[in-house]
Parts: C-alpha cells; sequence; structure tokens
C-alpha cells in the first residue's frame, strides 16, 4: 500500500497528537509505550494500527513470532484499547489514517513532519 502525505496533513496529525497529549495525557502515553514495545520487538507500525483500529492486519502480521510474545503484545494493545478515552485516539488515527500509521507513530516520537513527507511505500 501506498500512502501520501502532505506537510499540512502532517501537521495537522502533530498538533492532534499534541492535544491528545494535554487533554488525556495518561492515554498518550499508553499509546506511547505501545509504540516503543511494537519497535521493541520489531513489528510493523501498521500491525499495531490495524489491531487498534480493529481492522484485518493482513500481510502486517509478524511471522515466525512465539504465540506467547503475541499473546502478550496482543494484552498491551487491548488495555490500551480499553481505557476510557480511546475514542479521542481513534479519531485522531481514523483521521489521519491516510499519511500509515507508521508516519503517525513517529510523529508521536517526534520526528519532524517535514522528514515524513512524500509517498511511502507501507508494508
Amino acid at each position: 500500500m501506498i500512502t501520501l502525505s502532505s506537510i499540512g496533513d502532517l501537521t495537522s496529525a502533530q498538533e492532534a497528537f499534541r492535544d491528545l497529549h494535554k487533554t488525556h495525557p495518561d492515554l498518550f502515553e499508553k499509546f506511547l509505550d505501545v509504540i516503543y514495545l511494537t519497535r521493541a520487538l520489531q513489528f510493523k507500525y501498521q500491525y499495531m494500527g490495524c489491531l487498534l483500529m480493529d481492522e484485518d492486519p493482513g500481510e502486517n502480521t509478524p511471522g515466525f513470532v512465539h504465540s506467547s510474545v503475541l499473546r502478550l503484545y496482543k494484552r498491551e494493545i487491548q488495555q490500551l484499547k480499553n481505557d476510557e478515552n480511546i475514542r479521542a485516539l481513534r479519531a485522531i488515527l481514523k483521521e489521519h489514517k491516510s499519511n500509515g500509521y507508521a508516519k503517525l507513530c513517529l510523529l508521536v516520537l517526534g520526528q519532524n513532519p517535514e522528514s515524513l513527507v512524500g509517498p511511502t511505500f507501507v508494508q
């Protein structure tokens, strides 16, 4: 899947995440923890986003991972989804989905929107 991102789209997403951090700091921290876990396990951000948004991850599902690790990861995702304010995060992810979950996660991690502009092939 190819995602196209403009500087305006990415800046808007960055501002939405900053607002989320201000209005729902606990939710933002849980989301950040899941992003770091995804990164540590070397899973695709697309996989994480699909699980959060109840979408089929398809080919983004990690291969050659022990089932206990996947269960642990999915449990962490579920804890995030159980947050009472999850709708706020899901709204941002849905609104900015065209940028791709990977770019959105990189914004949350502090990457500059200018560095993420342009087409990207998402796996």
